[in-house]
């Protein structure tokens, strides 16, 4: 088993997008994987807590023994077929398991003996996940950053779709930021959402670049948490300020959260099931600024959610959501964006329109 091949280039796993078999059991895969894993896992959940716990209380031999009683026979044999299938349409695919020990050498045997060499990824997750965490923290500490901030509704994530060296942050989270930006069809696992981050940096300084440009963002992304080198990257980095006013804000706001939403909405679930999912989220959001914006203050807005809400139902037109919108930037996001950035009032580099941050951005070779 020992003269079965490594695989130990970790860098060209990800920037070949080499696929890869990802042996741990679903439990673990669906905590965190890679873009290119498929999950077929050697055992089940439940065969990997029994395993466990024999190797708890009766050591090592007991548990793999174990291990060899429950995945033997017609079992072993399906596993084995979908193993055998995934590599014939992927034939350059990789496996691993947790650390590449046991799990992973023992399909390799498996497949070994049944006329297919694959080679095991050395060290398994473990190994390429530590990989990916040293990248990050190694591009946090020696690229230099830039970041975009404006007020609510500026509409800055459009704004970076045309800057070149920009990092779409909240793509990765799929996720708007706010209250109001969580998107149907949830979010990435939180190692997911640093996995894909990662790779992406790396495919890119890879190429040569060292310049990069991201949105200001709180370190959580809905619940998706930038690793700490980054944010403490971006806490420190240049500003740049984008300057719209309130009225094309609320029309951004009404574009992306509530026009854009309700089609991702509908397109998801479909017109009936999605519309109440939709009316809810909405409502739910708002609500969840009432300690913020006060009984009151929140009864108001909401009065104003929910008569846009019937018009929308009965019409199709959103138009009167921009009044709450409009109101909800007056007396809560508008201020408290200034009283943000005037705390970082000493790292503001530039400010101007969107087409005067685009210029910026051009001169500073990031466009």
């Amino acid at each position: 088993m020992s003269d079965l091949p490594l695989a130990t280039d970790l860098a060209a796993i990800f920037l070949e997008d080499v696929p890869l078999i990802d042996l741990r059991a679903p439990i673990e895969f669906k905590e965190g994987a890679f873009p290119t894993a498929t999950s077929l896992p050697l055992m089940t959940d439940e065969e990997r807590a029994k395993v466990g716990t024999c190797y708890k209380q009766q050591g090592q031999a007991a548990a793999i023994a174990l291990g060899h009683q429950l995945v033997g026979g017609a079992v072993r044999a399906e596993r084995l077929e979908g193993w055998l299938a995934q590599i014939a349409a992927q034939p350059d695919a990789l496996l691993y398991c947790f650390r590449g020990g046991l799990r992973s050498q023992t399909v390799q045997q498996w497949l070994h003996e049944a006329g297919v060499t694959r080679p095991r990824v050395a060290g398994g997750y473990k190994e390429l996940r530590r990989f990916l965490i040293d990248t990050q923290d190694k591009a946090a500490a020696e690229c230099h950053w830039s970041v975009l901030t404006g007020m609510t509704g500026s509409g800055k994530t459009h704004l970076l779709g045309q800057v070149a060296q920009a990092i779409d942050l909240e793509g990765h989270a799929h996720h708007r930021g706010s209250s109001f930006g969580q998107l149907p069809g949830g979010q990435p696992s939180n190692i997911d959402f640093e996995n894909r981050l990662a790779i992406e940096i790396l495919k890119r300084r890879h190429l040569g670049e060292l310049r990069f440009v991201l949105e200001d963002e709180s370190r959580l992304i809905g619940r998706c948490c930038l690793p700490l080198s980054l944010f403490d990257a971006m806490t420190q980095a240049p500003l740049v300020v984008v300057e719209v006013p309130q009225a094309e804000r609320a029309e951004q706001i009404r574009e992306d959260y509530v026009h854009d939403l309700w089609l991702r909405y509908r397109d998801l679930h479909g017109q009936e099931a999605g519309w109440p999912l939709f009316a809810d989220y909405l409502t739910g959001a708002l609500a969840r600024l009432k300690r913020r914006l006060g009984d009151q203050g929140h009864r108001e807005l909401d009065i104003l959610m929910q008569s846009a809400l019937a018009e929308q139902a009965l019409n199709g037109s959103t138009q009167a959501h921009l009044s709450w919108i409009t109101l909800l930037l007056t007396r809560y996001y508008d201020p408290m964006y200034l009283y943000q950035l005037g705390n970082k009032r000493d790292r503001i580099v530039f400010r101007g329109d969107k087409q005067a941050c685009l210029d910026y951005f051009a001169a500073q070779n990031l466009a």
